[in-house]
């Protein structure tokens, strides 16, 4: 089986819509997928399966047709990622061909030895007899920073039990690992199809019941079976994450051939032919006083490049990329830079909205976003991008602190480690007290205007400490808020409405974001409490939804305070998945199942958003809409695996994004449409960044 995907945003412009990264010839020579033919012939004793997207059904027939190769070829109208892939081939091959092993590989990777790979695959096939799932792991070449690494456990013969996955660890992290024997992930597995289905019934079972309506709805025509729609409400998810990081059946296979992902420019200049110079060119170049450069000219055109090191020339009839290869995994900021319009899929709006953020939204809020004299960050721009400050309130210095430590955990090029750590420090400076709680505002220049400590910010302190990986003050803090412990359970709020889920919610954000980097018990006990009186006394059992406001007893008031917001529906869904998936407890995601139902009653059809508020008979309340609730009906759609409705909530999250200035955003939008005239408040960036990086998670991923 070929897994025939891969958007291939890394190796922009040569890849981009309508020409993907399997029918590019990086190193020079024939396409990536012609290479993969190849392979294909070097294990197949039967038929070969290709799956790929309906878009790329020209290519594959071109280049089948070329390879005279005889295969049978699957079309996805929507690709889903690798899971649903390999599930969809799995119930194609058992259903056509029975107890059969399934070699997958990609078509988009570079191993030279054709050979060499099918005596292995064909090798790990017989381990494959019995129910294990085998993956081969290639012996790393050098630490690497973008590859994903398998860690092999115990094992004899060549065969070894997985012992876990690192994805893409930092250059000292990968030193060590390389160290202690782990293997790149080579993105290759063998299985018979019945294992496979079993694995992703137990562990992926919402991509096994699509995969399989998708092959029972099938159109078949000659070579092509054209998947039936209903595949395409497979959640978005690489197999590696469905299966493989789950499974007690993973073994892995240790390889020593030649192989590369040739994921981004610099992968690909250290796959392909180098001159002495460590150069590799194509096409009519010319250098000169170069070392270790990458330099492409499509035909047509004629490129020159004197007096450079470690650089990447990429020029195409309509685009040309130059960019130092050490910032080559940054190029695909430039691959999702488009209008912010409707988008037709999920892949696109990650690749626009990942952009704006990377491009637009974090340059803007680090700089014309920080106020120079105090070092504080502004609570507001306008849509001109011109700062707006009427106070200086914990939760947006704590939201924004974990905006920009949490981008540099997630390795986006630019300073956000150092924006984060001087702004935070600048404002424990003047907002710490000596019990090691936080004022709750502050003036503009930074002097204490209310020193009253409130839970709800010092929930956004926790999560930013957390980014910042400071456990010590964490330890402190978490410490200090016994003083707002309830007698009755949870804890109390400061100020006229002390009892509410609300400020519950984000303390246990905190301690699931503590818990997944800091071992001490304190977070899980945390979060199992604040859980226990979410399912026990926040939702309520007759409707199913989450409430706000509660009495001493923990007892929901009536009248004006009898609110259900949408917004706190999905994002308490997107926090309980989380949390029954880390514990096993069936409890989250079917808790998480029903909120988001709730909250989906508060979907507009006709505008596509979330309103603000419904009655507790579930009916509008407030149709007004603001941005929080779309974003949060995106983490939540994507959590639990409703694509339609995601793609939905991304439109709506670019609609409010659409500003004159870029990086900035609508924040209220009124009953008929229309938008509210008035700054962008700071608080929002937490809520899309979030938002992004789980669209950007979850979105169809390269095979």
């Amino acid at each position: 089986m070929i897994l025939c995907g891969g958007a291939g945003e890394r190796l922009w412009p040569a890849s981009r819509s309508g020409r993907s990264k399997p029918f590019l010839s990086p190193t020079g020579g024939r396409s990536l997928f012609c290479a993969a033919l190849d392979r294909a012939r070097a294990v197949a004793s039967g038929e070969v399966l290709i799956v790929g997207g309906a878009s790329d059904r020209a290519w594959i027939a071109r280049e089948i047709e070329a390879a005279g190769l005889v295969a049978t070829v699957m079309l996805e109208s929507s690709p889903r990622g690798t899971a649903p892939a390999i599930a969809a081939a799995a119930v194609w091959a058992r259903r056509e061909r029975g107890d059969v092993v399934l070699a997958v590989m990609p078509a988009d990777h570079d191993v030279p030895d054709a050979q060499a790979f099918g005596r292995v695959v064909c090798a790990a096939a017989v381990a494959a007899q019995t129910t294990a799932v085998v993956t081969l792991g290639v012996r790393a070449a050098r630490p690497s920073e973008s590859m994903g690494y398998i860690v092999p456990g115990a094992g004899r013969d060549g065969v070894y039990r997985i012992a876990g996955f690192v994805e893409k660890p930092d250059a000292s992290r990968a030193a060590r690992l390389i160290g202690d024997g782990a293997l790149w992930n080579a993105g290759v597995f063998v299985a018979r199809a019945d294992s496979l289905l079993d694995e992703f019934d137990r562990w992926a079972p919402a991509v096994a019941v699509a995969a399989r309506a998708g092959v029972e709805a099938a159109t078949v025509s000659g070579a092509n079976v054209t998947l039936g729609a209903s595949f395409a409400a497979a959640p978005s998810v690489a197999f590696d994450r469905a299966v493989m990081e789950k499974t007690a059946h993973g073994v892995v296979v240790p390889v020593d051939f030649a192989w590369s992902d040739v994921g981004a420019w610099d992968a690909v200049l250290a796959a392909s032919p180098r001159d002495a110079a460590g150069s590799s060119v194509i096409g009519d170049v010319h250098v000169r006083n170069v070392r270790d450069v990458l330099v492409r000219a499509a035909p047509g055109l004629r490129v020159a490049v004197t007096g450079v090191e470690r650089v990447a020339v990429i020029a195409e009839a309509d685009a040309v990329l130059v960019c130092g290869l050490d910032s080559a995994q940054s190029v695909r900021e430039f691959a999702g830079v488009r209008p912010l319009a409707k988008f037709a899929d999920l892949a696109s709006g990650a690749a626009a909205l990942d952009s704006w953020l990377s491009t637009a939204a974090l340059p803007l809020w680090s700089t014309v976003g920080v106020d120079e004299g105090s070092g504080l960050f502004r609570e507001a721009l306008t849509w001109k991008g011109e700062p707006e400050d009427p106070r200086c309130r914990t939760r947006v210095q704590a939201r924004q602190a974990f905006v920009f430590a949490a981008a540099a955990q997630d390795r986006r090029p630019g300073p956000w480690d150092a924006v984060a750590r001087r702004a935070f420090e600048a404002f424990r400076a003047r907002a710490a007290g000596p019990d090691g709680l936080f004022a709750t505002v502050l003036s503009p220049g930074g002097r204490i205007t209310d020193p009253e400590a409130r839970l709800y910010e010092h929930a956004f302190v926790l999560l930013a400490l957390a980014a910042l990986g400071d456990d010590v003050q964490a330890r402190r803090v978490c410490g200090a808020l016994d003083r707002f412990r309830h007698p009755a359970g949870g804890f109390r709020e400061a100020g006229a409405a002390p009892f509410q889920a609300n400020a519950h919610m984000h303390l246990l954000e905190a301690a699931l974001a503590w818990e997944a980097v800091d071992p001490s018990p304190v977070w899980r006990r945390l979060a199992d409490e604040i859980v226990t009186l979410a399912l026990g006394r926040f939702v309520a059992n007759d409707t199913g939804a989450l409430l706000e406001f509660f009495d001493a007893d923990w007892s929901p008031l009536s009248g004006d305070a009898a609110v259900v917001e949408p917004g706190h529906q999905f994002e308490w869904a997107w926090l309980l998945a989380d949390w029954g998936r880390r514990r096993g407890d069936a409890r989250g995601e079917a808790t998480a199942a029903r909120l988001y139902e709730v909250g989906n009653r508060g979907v507009d059809a006709g505008r596509g958003v979330a309103v603000n508020a419904l009655t507790p008979g579930l009916d509008v309340r407030d149709p007004a809409a603001r941005l929080w609730p779309q974003t949060e009906r995106l983490k939540a759609a994507l959590s639990l695996g409703f694509v339609a409705d995601a793609l939905e909530a991304a439109n709506a999250v670019a609609e409010f994004l659409d500003t004159p200035v870029r990086g900035v955003w609508r924040e209220r939008m009124y009953a008929d449409g229309a938008f509210v005239e008035e700054p962008s408040p700071a608080t929002s960036l937490y809520h899309l960044y979030l938002a992004i990086r789980e669209l950007r998670r979850f979105a169809p991923e390269a095979c």
